[in-house]
């Protein structure tokens, strides 16, 4: 009888065990690596994905969109985060890029700049040196042209729809979003890019408008706003993820993600 007994215990243990492997429970460790700009997107994804699925610890390393891109490239980070579009080399090697949202890149000045309005080509001239002054838009003091290192997602951006690539004459070029926020609110004459997600809510900087347009969500939803670019999610061709970075993963691309995103200053894709 106690044999009999026992083994009925054995056969619950077991199907206890089933059906907590079909209840679709995950656990596991989730490493992202890259933009610092997707910092509050990935920051208040994580945070929700970590409440509802609390045996699963995602991380997430700011060292910008280039060796995000690379770690996942090299098997150090099952995620990437980029906040440009992958380049022709790093798609040969078997990297593919899914948008998860699309980002303003606001153009900054401080405070107490009297400058509001700047077009396009007005910007590219001014970092590329061709503008040096303010007093050639209403203002007065030598320009100070901040932006980001090269391999950042941002800079490249910038560059590519300022027609600026390689050509910016900077006088400080920063490794963070926050660095280039905390640089034009110390300095008068400064002016900078940095992420919409970045600088809503910051004080100490004007937001100025592109062309006469703001840098809102809706703006840079239906294409008005015309600097920005996407936040992606970079991942491997040839490797399966892990069933927790999965889940992440198919939770960031979802519906259920918008409204963090939105709430994140970003503005999603999927809806």
């Amino acid at each position: 009888m106690k044999r009999i007994i026992s083994i009925l215990l054995a056969a619950l243990l077991i199907l206890a065990a089933l059906a907590g492997c079909s209840s679709g429970k995950i656990s596991g460790s989730v490493s992202t690596n890259g933009s610092t700009s997707m910092e509050k997107v990935i920051g208040i994804l994580s945070e929700q994905f970590m409440n509802d699925h609390a045996g699963v610890t995602i991380t997430y390393d700011a060292t910008g969109s280039g060796p995000g891109i690379e770690a996942v490239a090299n098997g150090t980070s099952d995620i990437g985060l980029a906040s440009r579009d992958l380049k022709a080399e790093e798609a040969e090697k078997g990297l593919v890029s899914t948008t998860v949202a699309l980002d303003g890149i606001a153009i900054i000045v401080n405070e107490k700049s009297s400058v509001r309005d700047l077009t396009v080509e007005q910007i590219a001239a001014i970092f590329t040196g061709e503008y040096t002054d303010w007093a050639d838009f209403g203002g007065s003091g030598e320009i100070a042209c901040i932006g980001r290192e090269a391999g950042s997602g941002t800079r490249d951006g910038f560059e590519s729809i300022t027609k600026t690539k390689d050509k910016c004459v900077l006088k400080q070029e920063l490794t963070s979003t926050g660095a280039v926020i905390a640089a034009v609110q110390s300095s008068e004459n400064a002016i900078g890019y940095a992420s919409f997600a970045a600088v809503e809510g910051q004080t100490g900087i004007r937001v100025l408008t592109v062309n006469g347009v703001t840098c809102t969500a809706d703006h840079i939803a239906d294409g008005s706003y015309l600097i920005q670019r996407p936040f992606n999610l970079i991942t491997r061709k040839d490797a399966k993820l892990s069933d927790a970075a999965q889940a992440f993963f198919d939770y960031m691309t979802s519906p259920d993600a918008a409204g963090l995103i939105t709430k994140a200053g970003a503005v999603p894709v999927a809806k």
